[in-house]
């Protein structure tokens, strides 16, 4: 088996310190955080493609703050669209393939069915919208692609909804969470893992089906039924947990407008290349064990407001 060596952008990210965990054999990650490779500027993509000797590019860098980008449309497009398409460009230039994350925030939340990639995208917010731009600029430029939509990311690095749930349960008696929007959650470590099992299958093997996929987690569930998750695993390692209360997301009033459904359906992967839904029960389970093991929570509950 020949190495294989994958560019990361976003290296500093979540997905990218997972691809940089996953020891995957025969294969060499070079992560790149912003500082390294910055990808809203074009010239320094071109120079840095041309200076790292790799096989595929994984572009997991993004701006994520979703209610952030309200604010911050101008950054969040520059990151998500033309970012994307400096890559793309670089990769068409240099003939490598290129791996695309992207969001189920491109999806309005209309669907009654779990989203396959052939459905329409309408984003309801500036996070959406500069994701799907990213993901039709990709499709233009680079027709060695593979785009995939994952969802919901949470791991072990970074920060993410399930970390916010562990740093409240030390702090607050009661905590409120969105009982209206049902997602996929994607643990970030069995991603990293299928990622770079699809940058080997795009090598080694002949008419590569390109194109979108979705990869993420199973069974849906809502926000709240995922805080409900992470409370349950503190609970039964015998941590004192907030109560959790369940509020409509109209109650909450989030700046950005969030799909009320945006559940993945991964069957495509799955056929094409042999990836089964991620079990993102079992993904909670390490991030919240290896959470506790850095960050041990006392039993606060005197001093929780």
């Amino acid at each position: 088996m020949n190495a294989l060596k994958i560019l990361v952008t976003g290296g500093n990210g979540q997905l990218g310190q997972a691809l940089g965990d996953c020891g995957a054999p025969e294969t060499i990650i070079v992560r790149l955080g912003q500082q390294e490779l910055d990808i809203t500027r074009s010239d320094q993509v071109h120079r840095v493609l041309a200076e790292v000797c790799c096989d595929v590019v994984i572009n997991a860098a993004a701006y994520t703050a979703v209610d952030g980008a309200e604010r911050e449309t101008e950054q969040a497009f520059a990151v998500n669209r033309d970012g994307a398409a400096h890559l793309a460009r670089a990769c068409a230039e240099h003939r490598l393939p290129l791996i695309h994350l992207s969001s189920d925030y491109v999806f309005d939340g209309q669907s009654r069915h779990a989203y396959v990639e052939t459905d329409a995208v309408n984003p309801l917010g500036v996070y959406g919208a500069s994701k799907a731009a990213g993901e039709e600029a990709v499709r233009q430029i680079a027709a060695r692609h593979v785009i995939v939509r994952a969802a919901w990311l949470f791991g072990r690095h970074g920060r993410s909804f399930v970390k916010t749930m562990l740093d409240l349960a030390a702090t607050h008696k009661q905590v409120r969470v969105v009982a209206d929007q049902r997602g996929s959650p994607t643990p970030a470590e069995p991603l990293a893992a299928a990622l770079v099992s699809i940058s080997r299958q795009c090598l080694g093997r002949d008419g590569v089906p390109w194109g979108t996929y979705h990869l993420a987690g199973a069974p849906s569930v809502t926000w709240f039924g995922l805080a409900e998750a992470v409370f349950v695993r503190l609970s039964e390692l015998g941590q004192t947990v907030p109560h959790l209360e369940a509020v409509t997301s109209e109650v909450f009033g989030a700046p950005a407008v969030r799909p009320a459904f945006s559940v993945l359906d991964g069957g495509k992967a799955q056929r094409t290349f042999g990836i089964e839904p991620f079990d993102w029960q079992k993904g909670l389970a390490v991030v919240i064990d290896d959470y506790l093991r850095h960050h041990p929570l006392e039993d606060q509950h005197e001093d929780r407001q």
